[in-house]
């Protein structure tokens, strides 16, 4: 881990980061990724909040991914540090993570290195609240490839936490090779403000019948989606991007199938895993 993380993570977080990643660094000894596998990379987890935290999925999810990184040998950082959006800083990384951000996160000088470092070929990787980012960002809209709108959890109609099936309909990607047909789960799941699957790849859709999707924007709740994508990936102004949104409670980080999804994204979006999101 890089020396800039620390100050910039609670100290307890950093104090669990610390010994996954140092143990993987003093082990690797050119040995390549943790499984023989693809190249090593190199990634950023960005968990900035303007708006809702994510109180569970910012540190759990942190240390996951750090925990991953160390078996599978790539580098990551985390910062919460918008200033570290710099065209000189964004060079050293393969992909950036957007781990539970909300609302307004980067200045305008901050975004164009952004969007630089993806149009030369970088990666994104979306988590939950990524799309609960930027709303005033067409551009990053675009990259994410919807807007988070609201859940479920409407006073006296449904609860915010539902187990429902989801339907894995690429079954071919690291992101979904290890799951079946269909995966139930709990979790929060969220509707979006458009239906994404025109303008991308889809690897999951939740199927509303399992579950009551109404959301808490409309009173009595919102209406529900119908086609109903919660994960996909798509390349992008000459990028790659993975968007998931599952991820919201610290337990969910414990899953295995979950872990796996997460990481088979990370690898698609830093481009050392097969990407075919056409």
């Amino acid at each position: 881990m890089r020396a800039f993380l620390r100050g910039l993570l609670p100290a307890a977080l950093i104090a669990v980061l610390l010994v996954p990643l140092t143990a993987a660094n003093a082990e690797r000894g050119g040995q390549g990724s943790g499984q023989g596998e693809g190249k090593r990379f190199s990634a950023l987890i960005f968990s900035k909040t303007a708006a809702f935290r994510h109180t569970e999925c910012i540190p759990q999810g942190t240390v996951a991914i750090a925990q991953m990184a160390a078996k599978r040998g790539f580098e990551v950082d985390a910062t919460e540090n918008a200033a570290q959006f710099t065209d000189e800083n964004l060079a050293n990384y393969d992909v950036v993570i957007f781990l539970c951000t909300t609302g307004d996160v980067l200045n305008a000088t901050q975004q164009g290195a952004f969007e630089r470092f993806i149009q030369a070929g970088g990666g994104y990787a979306g988590i939950h609240s990524a799309s609960d980012t930027e709303y005033d960002w067409p551009w990053y809209g675009g990259l994410v490839g919807a807007y988070f709108r609201d859940h479920p959890g409407v006073p006296g109609v449904n609860a915010q936490f539902q187990t429902a099936r989801m339907d894995v309909e690429d079954r071919h990607t690291p992101a979904t090779r290890r799951l079946g047909e269909t995966w139930t789960r709990e979790e929060e799941w969220y509707n979006f403000r458009t239906n994404p699957r025109d303008a991308v790849h889809v690897l999951l859709s939740v199927d509303e019948s399992t579950y009551d999707p109404r959301g808490y924007s409309v009173p009595g709740g919102s209406a529900p989606m119908g086609d109903h994508p919660v994960s996909w990936c798509h390349e992008y102004d000459g990028g790659r991007s993975f968007y998931t949104a599952l991820g919201h409670k610290g337990v969910y980080w414990e899953e295995p199938l979950l872990l796996s999804h997460v990481l088979g994204g990370i690898e698609m979006a830093a481009g050392v895993k097969q990407f075919d999101c056409d």
